[in-house]
């Protein structure tokens, strides 16, 4: 079986009506994002930023996958299928996908702040006083700017051995995950799904891209027809 990496950002989560970086010239929710998304902003204001990831965990009980995360599903009985997805949402994981990488984390768990790896599911808000079993406080379970991305290398090996590649809905500007293309072997066939594609120069190294400009749903519907086409033909 011929394997599959997919590549998820902002776009596919849009389509579902969750907020991007990319709505409002750096501004997430009217927030800058370094107030809510990095280590200075929490440690200058842990209440606001406990706020913000609160209000987008609550949103998640309003949003519903899409076409696009249902369509990447049909996949699965044809490819072993891995998604790699920089939201933070659980779009992927309620649409069914049996393998999933959460590069940036997750919204539905929180982890301590003394010890990276004490992480909790959790479904409520974090209010400050919510600690781990160490005493110290909770946080979200996100990656912010400036931190490492601790499942980067997992995700580099899955694209290291791809046959496909299909990247949706990611402006391909955020490293180092933009940087993830660069791993697909020479063979891979790379599909770039975007209504706004910005080709950077790991996927100008792509000998064998195909670009559809074009949203998520529409996009991703295309790609999977193309493949499931193809292998009933061969």
């Amino acid at each position: 079986m011929e394997k599959l990496v997919v590549l998820t950002g902002a776009g596919i989560s849009a389509e579902s009506g969750i907020k991007t970086f990319r709505d409002a010239d750096g501004l997430w929710e009217n927030h800058d994002v370094m107030e809510v998304a990095s280590p200075q902003g929490w440690r200058k204001n842990p209440a606001l930023v406990l706020e913000f990831y609160n209000q987008r965990r609550r949103q998640l009980a309003e949003v519903e996958p899409n076409e696009a995360h249902f369509a990447l599903l049909e996949l699965e009985p044809h490819f072993e299928v891995c998604i790699v997805t920089q939201n933070v949402d659980d779009l992927h994981d309620r649409a069914g996908s049996s393998h999933i990488i959460h590069l940036h984390g997750e919204l539905r768990k929180v982890r301590s702040t003394k010890d990276p790896s004490l992480i909790y599911q959790w479904e409520k808000d974090i209010i400050l006083g919510d600690t781990c079993e160490l005493g110290s406080q909770l946080r979200p379970h996100i990656v912010w700017f400036g931190e490492e991305v601790p499942l980067l290398m997992d995700a580099a090996a899955e694209v290291s051995k791809a046959d496909y590649v299909i990247i949706v809905g990611t402006s391909m500007q955020v490293y180092p995950a933009a940087g993830l293309v660069a791993f697909a072997p020479p063979h891979a066939r790379v599909y770039y799904v975007d209504p706004r594609p910005a080709i950077n120069y790991e996927l100008r190294q792509s000998a064998n891209l195909e670009v559809i400009a074009e949203k998520a749903t529409t996009g991703v519907r295309k790609v999977v027809d193309q493949l499931l086409l193809h292998l009933s033909k061969s």
